[in-house]
């Protein structure tokens, strides 16, 4: 990791764990995947069971979008853009299989 981007980037993460085990039922299957695109960019992908995926993304996506709101103010305090994926397992093999 770039060291300027290191504790921005390991705040983001902290926030979304501490927020998203909570808001789930199975957290030992939940993965946080960060990985930094660039020079001030950021995207965090969660990993969870088809169900947490649907409790987490809310009905009409509304869980989600608050989500990924509170992670973009957090970040645009510091000048980074981050964006927030959330798949399950098997969406996650699907894109790794598909080379994405």
């Amino acid at each position: 990791m770039i060291p300027v981007m290191q504790p921005v980037t390991e705040r983001l993460r902290s926030f979304l764990q501490y927020v998203a085990v909570k808001l789930i039922d199975d957290p030992g299957q939940a993965q946080l995947k960060v990985a930094e695109l660039g020079p001030k960019k950021v995207r965090l992908k969660l990993v969870l069971g088809k169900a947490d995926v649907a409790m987490l993304i809310g009905r009409n996506g509304f869980t989600a979008s608050a989500l990924r709101n509170v992670l973009k103010a957090a970040a645009d305090k510091e000048g980074v853009q981050v964006t927030l994926q959330i798949h399950s397992h098997e969406e996650e093999a699907e894109l790794l299989a598909r080379g994405e």
